[in-house]
């Protein structure tokens, strides 16, 4: 089998698997007692935290776990206090983590302005400019995006906001572990991002809260996480999670040389077909989302399943109905071209051999139907 549906979820990395494993079976106190079979745990948990802290350039303290990235978007959104700025400001191509969280808001009370990207999938300054006013409280935009790979300006985004005195939270769930996070340097005020998207294990996130940003605790009882979020914490995969990231970090320039180099290998290899690579210039690495005009994107998933390739598509075929993606559908791509995307997403466990077979199954299946 040939892997390559990496935005999906990541094959976890052997040595994170390594030093996870006495926290399941040694160590396996809760961190909360004051004993002393604890304090290993406890050790671990301010490690892991200080590790991630210093891959974004955060504080400590401003970093706290969650069970995912869909949980810590679901804070941010619903957990900041608006006090008295009760619109949202977020994208027409978020996750849904994102857009359902801005649906339930909506339903609070609260007017919810979607950005259209360009045809690129890139939500430009003055769009935000031309929509953001002094009853935006949040303004939500995501880093890359899931589908397509395009990587937003967040930082001229995020000082738009603030200029505005609105507080800026950013999905980097597809960022974080790939390409360069510095919270500072961005200026964000809250950042999403989750394990299994960077070699880590499924079921734990962390969710980075800018000091001195107004929001609620996610849920109430202990007073784990700094009182912010009660429930015993997940030591193993927490820590887990902090060995993942450190070592995508330390391999972050090599790996996207090597993404980038697989992804020519896979385009020389459809040399002579008709396609589109959407997403622009500026995507992730080893994020390629293809559309073929008149094709079918869920046939190319299963007959590339078929000959052992997992992708994934950027349309869903639901009762004999196919359906365009929200984030093809904003991006104004055509319905003839929409139907037949397809997303390739690479990862660290991928191979140049493994590339020229993506590529070159894609245009046997292409050339024939």
């Amino acid at each position: 089998m040939i892997y390559a549906d990496n935005a999906a979820t990541t094959r976890l990395d052997p040595k994170v698997f390594e030093v996870m494993k006495p926290f399941l079976t040694e160590d396996y106190a809760n961190a909360s007692q004051p004993y002393s079979f604890s304090r290993n745990a406890k050790k671990a948990l301010n490690n892991a935290r200080a590790i991630i802290a210093e891959c974004i350039n955060a504080e400590p303290e401003e970093i706290f776990f969650t069970s995912c990235g869909t949980e810590s978007d679901n804070w941010a959104i619903k957990g900041f206090n608006y006090k008295d700025r009760k619109q949202i400001i977020t994208s027409a191509i978020e996750h849904h983590a994102v857009l359902h969280s801005c649906k339930a808001m909506e339903r609070n009370g609260h007017e919810v302005i979607y950005l259209k990207p360009d045809h690129n999938g890139v939500i430009k300054e003055e769009e935000l400019i031309n929509n953001i006013s002094d009853k935006t409280g949040l303004v939500s935009i995501m880093y890359v995006n899931n589908e397509v790979g395009t990587v937003e300006p967040i930082k001229e985004l995020c000082k738009i906001a603030h200029d505005n005195g609105s507080v800026f939270h950013c999905d980097a769930v597809q960022a974080v572990g790939h390409i360069r996070v510095d919270v500072k340097e961005l200026g964000v005020d809250m950042l999403s991002s989750s394990a299994h998207k960077f070699n880590g294990p499924k079921g734990v996130g962390f969710l980075y809260i800018r000091k001195g940003t107004d929001i609620f605790p996610y849920q109430d009882g202990g007073a784990q996480e700094m009182s912010m979020r009660a429930g015993t914490e997940n030591v193993a995969y927490i820590v887990g999670m902090a060995e993942a990231l450190r070592i995508n970090c330390e391999q972050m320039e090599e790996n996207e040389k090597r993404m980038r180099q697989y992804e020519m290998i896979i385009k020389e290899e459809l040399n002579g077909l008709e396609y589109r690579r959407n997403g622009g210039d500026r995507t992730s690495p080893g994020n390629m989302s293809l559309s073929f005009k008149g094709k079918d994107g869920e046939a190319i998933l299963h007959l590339m399943d078929l000959r052992g390739i997992c992708i994934s598509t950027g349309s869903a075929c639901t009762s004999g109905r196919t359906s365009i993606s929200h984030v093809l559908e904003a991006m104004g791509i055509e319905e003839e071209w929409a139907k037949g995307t397809i997303r390739i997403s690479l990862g660290r466990f991928n191979n140049q051999e493994e590339a020229h077979k993506i590529g070159k199954n894609l245009y046997k299946i292409i050339n024939r139907n």
